[in-house]
C-alpha cells in the first residue's frame, strides 16, 4: 500500500516553473493578448489557454504543463503585478524607465518608501525586465511604461495651469 501512495504522490506531485517557462509563457500571453484572445472581461478564458497557449509552451520547451499550472503561474504573475502596482501608488514621486527597466524616485521618496518596507531594499536598484508583459498580460492590458516619462525628462507637451482656458484645448 505504500508503494501506491509513493506513486499517486509522484503522479501528483508539483513540478516547479523554471525561469525559461515562466518568461515563454509570459510572453506567449503577451502574444495572445497582441491578437485580440481574451474575452470580454478582458482575461483569456480557459478553451484559449488550452488551445493556443499551453500546448505552444509544451512544444517550444518540451514540458507538459496544464491548465492548473498555468492558474498557479498567473496567481504569480498577478501577485507580481499588485506588488509593482502598489509600490508605484505608494507615492507619486515613484516611476518606471522603460529604458533601464528600474523604478524611478527622488532619493527621499526612496528612503521613505525603505523605511517603511525594508524588506523590499532590491528594488531600488534591481531591474524588472517583465513589469511591461505584466501590464499587458495581467495589468488591464496597458503597458503604462513605455509612455512615462522620467524624473529630468523634458518633454515639449503642452500643459495648462488651474488658472488657464481649459475649452482652448483641442
Amino acid at each position: 500500500m505504500a508503494d501506491s501512495q509513493q506513486d499517486s504522490k509522484k503522479k501528483t506531485s508539483y513540478e516547479p516553473w523554471t525561469k525559461e517557462q515562466t518568461d515563454v509563457l509570459l510572453e506567449l500571453m503577451v502574444d495572445a493578448a497582441h491578437r485580440g484572445c481574451r474575452d470580454n472581461s478582458g482575461i483569456f478564458s480557459k478553451t484559449t489557454v488550452e488551445e493556443r497557449i499551453i500546448p505552444n509552451l509544451n512544444d517550444k520547451l518540451r514540458c507538459n504543463k496544464t491548465y492548473r499550472n498555468y492558474q498557479s503561474r498567473l496567481k504569480w504573475f498577478k501577485n507580481r503585478w499588485t506588488f509593482y502596482q502598489n509600490l508605484l501608488k505608494f507615492s507619486s514621486g515613484f516611476g518606471f524607465d522603460p529604458i533601464t527597466k528600474k523604478f524611478t524616485a527622488p532619493d527621499e521618496v526612496w528612503y521613505e518608501y525603505l523605511e517603511a518596507h525594508s524588506k523590499d531594499a532590491n528594488l531600488r536598484y534591481g531591474e524588472f525586465p517583465d513589469y511591461e508583459d505584466l501590464a499587458i498580460a495581467v495589468g488591464n492590458g496597458v503597458a503604462v511604461g513605455k509612455n512615462s516619462i522620467g524624473l529630468g525628462s523634458a518633454t515639449d507637451a503642452n500643459t495648462l495651469g488651474d488658472d488657464e482656458n481649459r475649452d482652448a484645448r483641442i
